[in-house]
């Protein structure tokens, strides 16, 4: 993956001041489903750092046990701790 193009990324979506600012960039970049699932992926995140069981979380949100699995992962490497 070529950093630069991340980088750009991160720039566009901080430009955004307001949440219907954010809303509009974020439709404009991504289908709903891709909208969809990167905001399953944060509830994940979001229930494991309630202690909700991963098993749990994977049949709640109708995702595998290893996108939960990972999600686990990146808590443990110190991610996320301003969700």
């Amino acid at each position: 993956m070529n950093i630069k193009y991340i980088d750009g990324l991160i720039k566009v979506l901080l430009k955004a001041k307001t949440e219907d600012e954010m809303l509009e960039l974020l439709r404009s970049l991504y289908t709903v489903g891709e909208l969809k699932e990167v905001s399953r992926r944060l509830e994940i995140i979001k229930l494991l750092k309630k202690g909700m069981p991963q098993r749990e979380i994977a049949e709640r949100l109708k995702v595998g046990i290893a996108t939960v699995v990972r999600g686990s992962n990146e808590i443990k490497k110190g991610r996320f701790e301003n969700v």
